[in-house]
């Protein structure tokens, strides 16, 4: 933008007024002024109107919060995504962590986003999220393996396998497990194997070659394990290819190829909010199947209840390609499903309750010290009768119950898991090799939401 003094600039016809100073002339007449031409033909966009829908006029209290916080997508995105899920460098979505949703820019791209584009354990991801693999192709020494989906690989370090017949399964080398057999009778062949995947340019279908690695391969019993020989002046080429981003039809390795049951699954799913996996996250479940990985988000306490029904409704209601002027138009509380009955907008889920997490995350990490035989402190943590003593007083702070249901700020045995300043002695559980506790960031999460969510015991 040019910058002006602050001077008052005004327009008479044939003069320029510069302060209040006239400079005749300094302007051409209309019958002297060339006004050039324009070179092209503007192709502007059709005036459209976005129209806010009726308001919910019921008297549902979950419904009127939720319509009164958050009018638009906008406010969603804002007031909820942007607070819980972006602030935290490492931790959560921002420019660090897919999918990025620091922007409403960015919010928009998650419709119809994939999911699961990167993962870091091979078990969190879900099924609904894999997408077709990149295929394998090895041909010489009279084998023709013609193109198969990649399940899974992986690279095992050691010495190559130097003994008679096949290696074993886990022998050092590069591991291809493939979606079918590799036909024909053939074990083994020294030749290139090609990695080869589908592009789309204009509209035309094609397929390249995109890496390709020669080696000896074994074909192991069963035809869908291969192993590479990878010798010591191979394992930079070896490192270079995993590097590439093979595309993994069945990445969690359980052996449901994802893409082949349905389509995968999108971050957000317009007109269908129990099919998106981003609120998946967020529940622990998505249609009543148990979604793998730490309920979201890690950092932050859960979406309240009139939260989730602006997310929900603004999902349901948002058209299927979402523009910018549909995220600033107005949610349509009125005629969402879930206006109904908010209230079953629970993010519990099904898994952070007693029963199902909560009294294995203490048995699997507490049971050590808090047993039934010898319990540190008189607290077991173990056996019949755990979540009941839980409710009851703490023996070294009697002013605190264990648990304290929906308030973590006065429930002891959490003020003493994270390490509260107001309690007395190490964090629990404690490694005496750091001096810290060592439960992991997704299970003290859990643990808060359980109690901030009534400490519910089974569902």
């Amino acid at each position: 933008m040019r910058r002006t003094n602050k001077s008052t600039h005004k327009r008479v016809p044939g003069i320029l007024v510069l302060g209040g100073a006239l400079a005749v002339g300094a302007c051409t007449t209309s019958s002297d002024f060339d006004p050039g031409e324009i070179d092209f033909e503007p192709d502007r966009p059709e005036p459209t109107e976005v129209l806010d829908p009726d308001p919910y006029v019921g008297d549902d209290e979950i419904v009127l919060e939720a319509q009164a916080m958050f009018r638009t997508g906008l406010d969603v995105h804002e007031n909820v995504i942007w607070r819980t899920c972006t602030p935290f460098d490492g931790v959560c979505h921002n420019s660090k962590e897919f999918p990025d949703l620091r922007t409403p820019a960015n919010f928009l791209k998650a419709f119809t986003a994939g999911c699961n584009i990167q993962y870091g354990e091979y078990q969190s991801v879900y099924d609904g999220c894999e997408r077709t693999g990149d295929r394998f192709r090895i041909s010489g020494g009279g084998l023709n393996s013609g193109q198969l989906e990649i399940a899974w690989i992986e690279s095992v370090s050691g010495d190559f396998y130097e003994g008679e017949g096949l290696p074993p399964e886990d022998s050092p080398g590069l591991h291809i497990h493939l979606a079918d057999p590799v036909p024909g009778e053939n074990s083994r062949v020294y030749t290139a194997g090609e990695f080869r995947r589908t592009f789309v340019t204009e509209g035309e279908v094609g397929e390249f070659t995109f890496t390709d690695y020669t080696t000896l391969w074994s074909i192991l019993p069963g035809r869908t394990h291969l192993i590479g020989e990878v010798r010591p002046f191979q394992q930079d080429q070896v490192q270079n290819l995993l590097a590439v981003g093979i595309i993994e039809g069945d990445p969690n390795r359980n052996g449901v190829l994802g893409a082949r049951e349905g389509v995968p699954k999108h971050m957000l799913s317009p007109g269908n909010p129990e099919d998106s996996y981003l609120i998946a996250r967020l529940r622990g479940t998505m249609n009543g199947e148990d979604v793998p990985g730490s309920r979201m988000p890690l950092a932050n306490q859960p979406l309240s209840i009139a939260e989730m029904l602006a997310l929900f409704c603004l999902v349901e209601t948002i058209p299927e390609d979402p523009t910018d002027a549909d995220l600033a138009r107005g949610i349509d509380y009125a005629s969402c499903t879930y206006s109904a009955n908010p209230a079953e907008l629970n993010l519990l889920g099904e898994g952070v309750t007693w029963a199902a997490r909560i009294e294995n995350i203490l048995e699997f990490n507490c049971s050590g010290c808090h047993n039934e035989i010898d319990p540190a402190g008189d607290l077991t943590l173990i056996g019949e009768g755990t979540y009941e003593r839980l409710l009851e007083a703490s023996s070294q702070n009697p002013e605190l119950n264990l648990i304290s249901p929906e308030d973590p700020a006065s429930s002891y045995l959490f003020l003493k898991i994270t390490g509260d300043d107001s309690i007395t002695g190490n964090p629990m559980p404690y490694n005496p090799l750091t001096g810290e506790g060592t439960l992991t960031q997704a299970e003290i999460a859990d643990i808060e939401t359980w109690i901030i969510n009534g400490a519910v015991e089974d569902e």
